[in-house]
C-alpha cells in the first residue's frame, strides 16, 4: 500500500507540459478572474437595499476586502498604529454611534494566540446555561459569513443580516469622505500620498473586518443582549475590537508564536500586543504562561493599575467533585475551559449575579508573578456549559461510513503539536482490528507568514500515506461561494504555495526524521510541557503526495465516491491522470477505513465543511 513520493511538476504552474494541477492553470485563471471582477454595490444602480438579497449584501461587503497589490503596498508603508484605532472610532461615530454606547453591551473581551475561540466558546455558553441572552463576535467564519455575529450561540439569520448590513452600509455611504480617517489622523504628508485607482472609491468605508466589528455593535445593541464576549481579531493593542473601554472583565489565552509581520518576532513583543486590550481596574485572567511573556503582560498590567490574574488548573477546580465533561475534544481544551470558568464567574460576580461557585483553599502560585485566581467549586450551570460547547472546526470529528474527517484549524506550532496529539489519541481510540488495509489521508493549506515546512514536519509522526495540498478555494469557480471569497491574495500565490507545501513534504519524507526529535520540547520556549509529542519509532515510509486546485477536486479524490453526504456530479477530467492519483484511488476504493485528518487553516476547514455538510450553507 505504501507508495512513492511523487511531485506534480517542479516548475511555475502553466509552464508547457507541466501537470502539477487537476485543472489547468489558464482555465483557474480565468473563472479567479472572473470571480474577482469589481461588482457594483447599492450605489452602482444595480441594485437597492430594499430588494437586495443576503447575496448581494456578501458581494458588496467582499468589495471591502483589500485587494493583493493594495494590500502589499500598505505592508510596506510604515504608519502609527494608533491611528487605526482613532480612525475605527471616527467610523464608529459616522455608524450613529459613540465609544460610551458600547459600554452598554457588557463586554468580555479576548485575545490570545491559541485557543482565544475556543475560549470565548466556552465563556458564552457558560453565561448561557444562566439563562442570560448573549452575543458572540468571533472570526474568521468557516462557512457563511453570519457566522461571525451569533445571538445565543446561533448565527445571525440571513434577514437580520442583511437587514444591517444595508443600514450600516447606507449610514456610511451617507457620512462618506473621500479621505479615509487614517490619512487625516496622519497629516498633510499622508494626504499627498498617492493611492491605486481601486481603492478611491472605498476610502470611506472601513475595510471588511472593520465593518463586521461595527455591525456586530449595532446588532447586539439592537437585539439588547445582556453581554457579548467579543475575540479580538489579531493581536489586541491596535485591534479593532478595542475601541471597547469598559469591559466587565478581560481574558489572555495561551500565547504563541504568529502574524509577525503585524505582532513582532518573539513571543515577548506578541504579549505586549495582547495586553494592550487591559482596562485601568478592569480585572482579566490569563493561562499559565512561560516567563518572558508573562512577565510582559504583568508589566501591561501594573502600568495601567489592571488586576490581572493568573488561572490555576482545571484540576484544581474539579477536587472534592466530579470530573468535568468538556463540548471540545483535546487534552489541551483544559487550558481553554480554566479561563473560561474564571471569565464567566468574575462577569457573574460583577453584575450581582448569584450562583457562581462556592470558594474553596486557595493555593499560592508557582510562578509568584501573579496572584492566582480563585479556585471554586464549579455549580451545575457552569458543569452544563462547559459540557454543551460547541465550536465547528476546532478538534471536531465526522464519521460517514468507511470516512473518518478530523477537522482542526491549528496554524501555529503549538496549535499542531496539540492537534497531532489529538489525532493520534483519536486514531488509537477507534482502532479497528482486522486484515483490511486502513489509509491516512492528509488534506493540508497554510496562510499568510505561517511557517509551512515547520507545521507539516510537526505532522510527520501521523505517518500519512498520502499528503494532499490545496488552495482555500472551495470551488474553482466563486458561484455560489461568495461567503469564501478572499481578495487579498492572487490565484497565482495560492497555487505556488501549494507547491511549496508539496515540496517541503517530498523533503521532509527524504530526511526520515529522526526517532528523538518528539521528544524535544516544543519550538516555542517554555511551551506547555503538557502538548509536547510524546517518542515515537521513527518515521520509516514515504507518502505520495498531490495538489488540486481546489478543495472539492481534492475532496473529489479523496471519497472515491464513498462519502455518503459528499457526491459531486461527476468529477472534473484529468483527475486521475498523474500516477499517484490512479494507484491510490484504486487504494482509497479498496481501503477499510480512511481517516483524513484537514489542518492548517480554518478557512481550508471551513471549506472542507461547507461541502460535507450541506446544511450549514442554508
Amino acid at each position: 500500500m505504501r507508495t512513492g513520493t511523487y511531485s506534480w511538476g517542479a516548475g511555475r504552474p502553466g509552464m508547457k507540459g507541466d501537470r502539477s494541477l487537476a485543472t489547468s492553470w489558464p482555465v483557474a485563471k480565468k473563472l479567479w478572474r472572473e470571480a474577482t471582477m469589481e461588482r457594483p454595490g447599492p450605489s452602482g444602480g444595480n441594485c437597492s437595499a430594499k430588494s437586495a438579497s443576503f447575496q448581494d449584501a456578501v458581494r458588496t461587503l467582499n468589495t471591502l476586502q483589500t485587494n493583493a497589490s493594495y494590500l502589499e503596498q500598505v505592508k510596506s508603508q510604515q504608519g502609527d498604529p494608533q491611528t487605526k484605532l482613532e480612525a475605527m472610532e471616527l467610523y464608529l461615530a459616522r455608524s450613529g454611534l459613540q465609544v460610551e454606547d458600547l459600554d452598554r453591551l457588557n463586554i468580555i473581551h479576548i485575545t490570545g494566540t491559541k485557543g482565544k475561540g475556543s475560549t470565548c466558546a466556552f465563556t458564552e455558553r457558560i453565561l448561557r446555561s444562566y439563562g442570560l441572552k448573549t452575543g458572540f463576535f468571533s472570526s474568521p467564519h468557516l462557512v457563511q459569513v453570519r457566522e461571525r455575529i451569533r445571538i445565543n450561540g446561533q448565527p445571525i439569520s440571513r434577514e437580520l443580516f442583511t437587514k444591517h448590513f444595508w443600514r450600516l452600509y447606507q449610514r456610511l455611504e451617507e457620512t462618506k469622505d473621500p479621505i479615509s480617517p487614517e490619512q487625516r489622523l496622519q497629516g498633510p504628508q499622508a494626504l499627498m500620498c498617492s493611492c491605486p485607482q481601486d481603492s478611491k472609491s472605498r476610502v470611506s468605508m472601513p475595510a471588511y473586518f472593520r465593518f463586521l466589528t461595527l455591525m456586530a455593535f449595532h446588532v447586539f445593541l439592537q437585539e439588547k443582549v445582556d453581554l457579548a464576549v467579543v475575540e479580538v481579531g489579531i493581536g489586541g493593542a491596535y485591534d479593532c475590537t478595542n475601541i471597547i473601554r469598559k469591559p466587565v472583565v478581560c481574558g489572555v489565552s495561551s500565547l504563541g508564536v504568529d502574524h509577525t509581520s503585524l505582532l513582532g518576532d518573539t513571543v515577548e513583543k506578541i504579549a505586549w500586543q495582547k495586553g494592550g486590550i487591559f482596562k485601568h481596574g478592569v480585572p482579566a485572567f490569563t493561562v499559565p504562561q512561560p516567563d518572558g511573556p508573562l512577565a510582559v503582560l504583568k508589566e501591561r498590567a501594573e502600568q495601567i493599575s489592571c488586576p490581572l490574574y493568573l488561572c490555576p488548573q482545571l484540576e484544581a477546580l474539579e477536587e472534592g467533585g466530579p470530573p468535568l465533561t468538556l463540548g471540545l475534544e483535546g487534552e489541551h481544551q483544559r487550558s481553554n475551559a480554566a479561563l473560561a470558568l474564571q471569565l464567566a464567574r468574575c462577569w457573574l460576580q460583577q453584575k450581582d449575579h448569584r450562583g457562581i461557585g462556592e470558594l474553596t483553599a486557595s493555593r499560592p502560585s508557582l510562578l509568584q508573578q501573579l496572584p492566582l485566581a480563585p479556585v471554586f467549586q464549579p455549580t451545575s450551570h457552569m458543569r452544563h456549559g462547559l459540557r454543551d460547547t460547541e465550536w465547528p472546526g476546532r478538534s471536531q470529528v465526522l464519521r460517514r461510513g468507511h470516512l473518518t474527517w478530523y477537522l482542526d484549524g491549528a496554524h501555529t506550532s503549538s496549535s499542531m503539536q496539540a492537534c497531532v496529539r489529538w489525532f493520534r489519541q483519536a486514531l488509537h481510540r477507534g482502532e479497528r482490528r482486522g486484515s483490511a488495509p486502513e489509509v491516512r489521508v492528509l488534506l493540508f493549506n497554510s496562510t499568510g507568514d505561517r511557517d509551512p515546512a515547520a507545521l507539516l514536519k510537526l505532522l510527520q509522526p501521523c505517518q500519512f500515506d498520502y499528503a494532499v495540498f490545496c488552495p482555500n478555494l472551495t470551488e474553482v469557480s466563486s458561484t455560489g461561494n461568495e461567503d469564501q471569497q478572499n481578495f487579498t491574495v492572487t490565484l497565482d500565490q495560492v497555487l505556488l504555495r501549494c507547491l511549496e507545501h508539496q515540496q517541503h513534504w517530498r523533503h521532509l519524507d527524504e530526511e526520515q526524521a529522526s526517532p528523538d526529535l518528539w521528544s524535544a520540547p516544543s519550538p516555542e520556549p517554555g511551551g506547555p510541557a503538557s502538548l509536547r509529542l510524546a517518542p515515537c519509532p521513527p518515521h520509516t515510509h514515504s507518502s505520495g503526495s498531490l495538489v488540486f486546485s481546489c478543495i472539492s477536486h481534492a475532496l473529489q479524490w479523496i471519497t472515491q465516491g464513498r462519502d455518503p453526504v459528499f457526491q459531486p456530479p461527476s468529477p472534473p477530467r484529468g483527475l486521475l491522470a498523474h500516477p499517484v492519483a490512479g494507484s491510490g484511488a484504486s487504494v482509497l476504493r479498496e481501503a477499510a477505513a480512511i481517516h483524513v485528518l484537514v489542518t492548517g487553516s480554518l478557512h481550508l476547514v471551513g471549506g472542507v465543511l461547507k461541502l460535507l455538510e450541506p446544511s450549514l450553507s442554508q
